[in-house]
């Protein structure tokens, strides 16, 4: 399994992804609004998402896990 994190805070913008889609390295989970910026937080590793552990509006920390793959 794969720990996605956010590289910076923000408020999740938008979840571009849904549990059980098939993603691949480089491709964009979700976007991070910080400081009136759009910041995407893509995976590093192809794999499928098991978990999304944030919600539309919710803020994260840098650090936070958003994401689970397998």
């Amino acid at each position: 399994m794969t720990e996605v994190k956010a590289n910076m805070a923000g408020s999740v913008w938008k979840i571009v992804v849904a549990e059980g889609d098939q993603v691949t390295s480089g491709q964009d989970l979700l976007i991070l609004e910080s400081m009136k910026m759009e910041i995407p937080i893509a995976t590093d590793d192809d794999g499928t998402v098991k978990e999304l552990k944030v919600q539309e509006g919710e803020f994260v920390n840098e650090g936070d896990v958003v994401a689970i793959l397998e």
